[in-house]
């Protein structure tokens, strides 16, 4: 087993956000995803002014992203998410909407959530970076 979830009951309880507090990973080939956003292949901006819907589309970026990697979003240990002008009311429950269906039946990665001034583009509004442990043993990737 190349990866160990933990949420130890002295810390807050983060599943119900999506995400797992820690995450162990024995060796094997770490797969390092530059920050995706709400592109698709064409550069077109899915979701503008939704953040929801950029989420979404986000880490449908990093599945594919870990796909042609050999990877899988269940391979992932850790997530970083910059998000423009993050207000925890406003955005944290469209964003763990999201991570909730998208990590549904799998122990989620541990996650920062960052709050920024802007991004690359204006019309952007999160970006999500990530880490992810291939099991080399089980002949994965």
């Amino acid at each position: 087993m190349p990866k160990q979830h933990l949420n130890p009951p002295d810390l807050f309880p983060s599943t119900q956000y999506g995400f797992s507090q820690i995450v162990t990973a024995t060796p094997g080939r770490f797969v390092f995803l530059s920050g995706q956003v709400a592109w698709d292949a064409q550069q077109n901006l899915i979701g503008r002014n939704d953040l929801k819907a950029q989420t979404q589309q986000a880490l449908r970026n990093v599945e594919k992203a870990l796909g042609a990697a050999g990877a899988r979003l269940t391979d992932l240990v850790a997530l970083r998410l910059y998000i423009v002008n993050y207000d925890a009311s406003r955005d944290a429950p469209g964003i763990t909407e999201v991570l909730k269906a998208m990590f549904v039946g799998s122990e989620p990665p541990a996650c920062t959530w960052i709050g920024v001034a802007r991004l690359a583009n204006e019309g952007f509004l999160i970006e999500i970076e990530a880490t992810a442990v291939v099991d080399t043993e089980a002949g994965a990737g």
